[in-house]
């Protein structure tokens, strides 16, 4: 049982580091009953999650299936610093008006995978604000300058005289005292953060906790367009808040090759279930579409419901395989005339005028299912139905 265990939490890892500890974990919850604790952690710097931030969420129900108490840490503190990993410059302040009310979507949107009784969920404003100008000082005297700019982004910053904020350097600091506090067993999250992860063991060590934590570090998950990583500032991505439509329509969207990438990474399916696919795919008794189809309905089940993701089904087929127009879409209204790339922004198809026009000039922009070409093109008074791409529509009325 152990080593079944030990299969399913390898899979998709890019790296664990101290897996004899996580071994030791596991047999002792299978020969003692013994539990133990996986933090991850998450800034609530956005309302809303999109599947690459499911990764995690996935590995940790996967802990939980084998005796993981899981510490979902809301940093609500760390989200006023701004997590420097992989940034160019120093982040924008959150007001906590807004940290709070995204901590509160992220409790939402996570117990659609992760089991509640088996979640703690935490906030380490808790713990940091009470540590004060004394603790926040002794904190600062564990780690030096020297390590600190051995980290790739803050190395390339100040190589670059591109400025570096003191809060910057404490972000790391702050997020390996939260494993102090918090005693945790073994610590999970991306292959980005690998320094902050590393130094939840370091701080363990120096406060003399009686532990160090393993470290579990997962791949980015790339986005649609199969390259970059999943990213709303990239337009990439599949929100969990996605409308079924919306996000059934995105699964199937990607390509034949990231499918597996989904499925290893998000879908709950196992190993063997998912090499009997690709064996199927391979010597072609089953078709790439449909076994993309199931992925799809999975994962709009599980954040929706069964008929939400079976009705987005038959709507797809409906609109895509028939060349129909959907049942139901978003009507808005314009006073006219109106310049078309405006008006695509105005109903929420497109995100910009400049990018309306490069997607009519690759041909993804259709009126009343006719094709346009001109991108000055001007809507006079009437209805018409806009549509770029395969799946975003709108109603729109132009009047006087």
């Amino acid at each position: 049982m152990i080593q079944t265990a030990l299969r399913e939490i390898r899979r998709g890892t890019a790296e664990i580091i101290d897996e004899a500890r996580l071994e030791t974990l596991l047999k002792n919850y299978f020969e003692k009953g013994e539990t133990y604790t996986v933090k991850a952690g998450f800034d609530p710097t956005a309302p809303d999650l999109h599947l690459g931030h499911t990764v995690l969420l996935q590995k940790l129900a996967a802990f939980q299936k084998f005796g993981g108490h899981i510490q979902f840490l809301i940093g609500d503190f760390t989200a006023q610093i701004g997590d420097p990993t992989g940034k160019s410059e120093t982040r924008k302040k959150l007001l906590p008006a807004q940290i709070q009310e995204n901590a509160q979507s992220y409790k939402t949107q996570v117990f659609k995978i992760l089991d509640p009784e088996k979640t703690t969920v935490v906030f380490n404003a808790d713990w940091i604000n009470p540590l004060g100008a004394a603790g926040m000082l002794e904190l600062t005297t564990t780690y030096n300058v020297a390590r600190m700019l051995e980290r790739d982004d803050f190395d390339k910053r100040h190589k670059a005289g591109i400025s570096i904020s003191i809060s910057e350097f404490l972000y790391p600091l702050l997020q390996g005292y939260d494993s102090v506090h918090l005693k945790s067993d073994i610590e999970i999250g991306g292959t980005d953060q690998k320094f902050n992860l590393l130094m939840g063991r370091h701080l363990q060590r120096v406060y003399e906790i009686g532990k160090e934590q393993a470290v579990l570090m997962m791949p980015i998950l790339e986005g649609l367009d199969g390259v970059q990583k999943m990213s709303k500032s990239l337009g990439n991505y599949i929100a969990v808040a996605d409308e079924p439509n919306e996000m059934f329509g995105k699964i199937l969207s990607v390509s034949d090759t990231l499918m597996w990438r989904y499925y290893e990474l998000l879908s709950t399916q196992s190993l063997d279930e998912i090499e009997a696919l690709k064996s199927g795919v391979e010597n072609g008794s089953l078709h790439p579409k449909k076994v993309k189809e199931a992925l799809a309905l999975e994962i709009t089940e599980r954040f929706h419901s069964r008929e939400a993701a079976l009705g987005a089904q038959a709507e797809f087929e409906r609109v895509h395989a028939q060349s129909e127009i959907p049942s139901e879409m978003d009507e808005f209204s314009l006073q006219g005339p109106t310049w078309i790339a405006k008006a695509l922004v105005d109903c929420a198809l497109s995100p910009s005028t400049s990018q309306a026009r490069r997607e009519i000039k690759q041909g993804s922009v259709k009126i009343d299912q006719n094709k346009l070409s001109d991108e000055q093109y001007q809507l006079e008074l009437g209805e018409y139905i806009l549509q770029v791409g395969k799946r975003k529509f709108a109603r729109l009325k132009v009047t006087q």
